[in-house]
């Protein structure tokens, strides 16, 4: 077994492969850029070195750094994690050459599942089911043109070497094969150093599920079973979960062995995932073979109670897997949800900034936070904007969702924007709840983005009474520590008005053990304010973890003064407590208009102004190119919304954004 080897990423997968080691008794390197300096895998590693600037191509991309890393502290192996050099074949090579083992597949393997052109014709070759496509990397635009024409609409444009949702463009006709060609292009040679686009059929109403394989260097393969990735976003993915709710038994044991064939193909080690595309009568098409570890890996591990990444390391060691097909279990279910740094409302854009606030909630059986960031941390405008992988396990579906709503309303964070409404409001919905799933799911149901929670009336009740659980516990606390006059007691009121948004909720509230009693317009709700830790919430405290009606209820909470801002289920609320008169008057108050940014193009993400389109007296229509902004190595094209003219410019090309920051004015 190894003695030490060398971590070459950074953030979650970073910490949670030095995690796993630690177990082992396997000491670990990071490596890290000089914007990583003080991240959390760099703290929790045995040694870390630098290995260059911020941006990735000049450091984690960077393999004669990292090769020299592992020599000057004798690390004996590298773990790639996921992204960065974890599929790049030039990396296995520089290793191997070196004499330090690479935790993954060979040279070979990777080279052959990395070409999406040439997985394909393996995949024919080993009898697996494929997706009609081109089976060559396109050459123009023209051609593209073409292809697509004799494939039919819609169809797929991705980039051969790419991964992780970037390079991908979906094309329902000709103007949208050449748009989406330029920039499919120009994300695959910023993200992967290869420009080659393929173009396949795109399967509308399609599921996304994939097989997890696990191979070692004395012949054995196995299947772990599959993962449901169907709800993605842009072609990346939200929610995993394992098993799906879709498949049959008799389909599941076809896809597994026809991943095994594939990986036999190749002579496969390590852990891989092969990933197919399911129509709505189970019939399934291999899409690609990632030949690395996957980011939703621990929902695996959660049902087989296997560790992945130590199975990478003992089969890199040259150990035989200890378990047969037969043997590998497949208990309760397990859910994971991507937490990102990004903005919901705003279009899903990047949120970078420092972490002022990060409270996550307590890991136990079935809960499970991968995360590889600290309060007082950065998100870098640099890297993938994930913050956490939140994961959670039940016995079935419904208690793997019900752990993951709680899960989800447990994190407290502060100076970013993120996505954890929207994952909230996901777990919630109907059709998710139904298992009826696509990757077309978050389009069809969000068709016009989305615009925050509405909660029903009985949870804002609910949330109603906490309110007012809370305020008479804050109340009843100034009691006790403000100045009284002798002979006086201090009163609280027992009634008022709970005012949340612009909507009044007469209330009333009296003490019962471990909480109070509160009648919401006349209905009685239970406020028990602790949940299994014998530990009261306290005024202060940002996340209220009670029980309301019998049932568990977590609330974050920010004081303003005079009143909350309360944040459950996705919900985001303005919380106040008032006497009558108090509310009458609320009623009075005039609502604050917006200013009127119309005449300007504003940045809609911090990031790169790659090009400007257009310059100062020029006319444009509705959806003329303005100017595009690179940011977390995606292409963003800003385009006019409406008919006008260019007066002014704010900005130049090769400057760094700021969000809302002005690019062009309108006439």
């Amino acid at each position: 077994m190894f003695e030490k080897i060398l971590i070459a990423n950074r953030g979650e997968i970073a910490c949670r492969v030095a995690k796993t080691a630690r177990r082992m008794g396997i000491k670990t390197v990071a490596v890290h850029s000089e914007a990583d300096k003080d991240a959390l895998h760099v703290r929790m590693a045995d040694e870390a070195v630098e290995i260059g600037p911020p941006p990735s191509a000049q450091s984690y991309l960077v393999i004669e750094r990292i090769v020299e890393a592992c020599k000057s502290t004798g690390a004996q192996a590298v773990h790639p994690g996921y992204g960065f050099l974890s599929e790049n074949e030039a990396f296995c090579q520089a290793l191997k050459d070196a004499g330090i083992t690479f935790i993954g597949p060979d040279v070979h393997a990777i080279a052959a599942m990395g070409d999406k052109i040439e997985s394909k014709r393996l995949a024919k070759q080993a009898g697996v089911s494929t997706v009609p496509g081109h089976p060559d990397a396109i050459a123009d635009v023209e051609e593209a043109i073409e292809i697509a024409g004799s494939i039919g609409y819609p169809v797929m444009l991705k980039a051969s070497a790419g991964g992780g949702g970037k390079g991908m463009r979906v094309a329902y006709n000709e103007a949208e094969v050449r748009d989406g060609l330029r920039t499919t292009i120009a994300e695959a040679a910023a993200s992967f150093g290869d420009d080659r686009v393929l173009i396949e059929k795109y399967i509308e109403e399609p599921r996304h599920i994939e097989i997890q394989v696990l191979g070692d260097t004395h012949g054995n393969i196995v299947y772990l079973h599959e993962r449901e990735c169907s709800i993605q976003r842009r072609h990346q993915k939200v929610i995993e979960e394992a098993p799906s709710p879709f498949l049959d038994q008799a389909t599941r044991r076809a896809m597994g062995e026809q991943a095994v064939a594939l990986s036999r193909a190749v002579d496969y080690r390590s852990a891989g995932t092969v990933e197919f595309i399911v129509d709505k009568n189970r019939n399934f098409y291999f899409l690609e073979m990632n030949t690395r570890l996957q980011v939703e890996h621990p929902v695996t591990e959660l049902i087989t109670g296997l560790d992945l990444v130590e199975q990478m390391i003992r089969v890199a060691a040259g150990e035989p897997l200890q378990f047969t097909q037969e043997e590998v279990r497949l208990d309760g279910w397990a859910m994971e949800a991507r937490f990102y740094a990004e903005d919901p409302e705003r279009g899903f854009l990047p949120s970078i900034g420092r972490l002022r606030r990060y409270i996550q909630p307590q890991e136990t059986k079935n809960v499970r936070i991968d995360t590889g960031v600290y309060e007082g941390g950065e998100i870098s405008m640099y890297y993938d904007p994930m913050v956490a992988k939140v994961v959670t396990y039940g016995l079935d579906r419904n208690a793997a969702i019900g752990h993951m709503r709680h899960a989800l309303d447990g994190f407290y964070v502060r100076g970013i924007r993120h996505n954890l409404s929207f994952l909230s409001a996901l777990m919630h919905h109907p059709r998710f709840l139904e298992g009826r799933l696509s990757t077309n799911f978050i389009a069809e149901e969000f068709p016009d983005g989305f615009n925050g929670i509405t909660l029903d009336s009985a949870t804002l009740q609910r949330v109603v009474a906490v309110a007012a659980a809370i305020h008479r516990q804050r109340a009843e606390r100034n009691r006790r520590i403000t100045g009284q006059m002798p002979g006086h007691v201090g009163k609280v009121s027992h009634t008022w008005i709970i005012r949340i948004d612009r909507d009044n909720w007469p209330v009333s509230t009296t003490e019962i053990e471990g909480g109070y009693e509160v009648s919401v317009d006349g209905k009685p709700h239970a406020v028990v304010n602790h949940w299994q830790t014998g530990k009261a919430w306290e005024v202060g405290q940002p996340l209220f973890d009670g029980v309301v009606d019998g049932h568990r209820m977590i609330v974050q909470l920010d004081s303003t003064g005079i009143g909350y801002r309360f944040y459950h289920g996705g919900a985001e609320l303005t919380v106040l407590s008032l006497t009558p008169r108090a509310a009458e008057l609320a009623d009075l108050m005039p609502i604050k208009q917006p200013p009127d940014l119309t005449k300007f193009l504003l940045s809609p993400m911090p990031g790169l102004l790659v090009s400007l389109a257009v310059e100062p007296g020029q006319k444009v229509v509705p959806g003329q190119e303005l100017a595009v902004v690179e940011a977390m190595k995606m292409m963003n094209i800003l385009r006019a919304e409406r008919d006008t003219k260019v007066i002014g410019l704010h900005a130049e090309p090769g400057d760094s954004l700021s969000v809302d920051q002005k690019i062009l004015e309108f006439e």
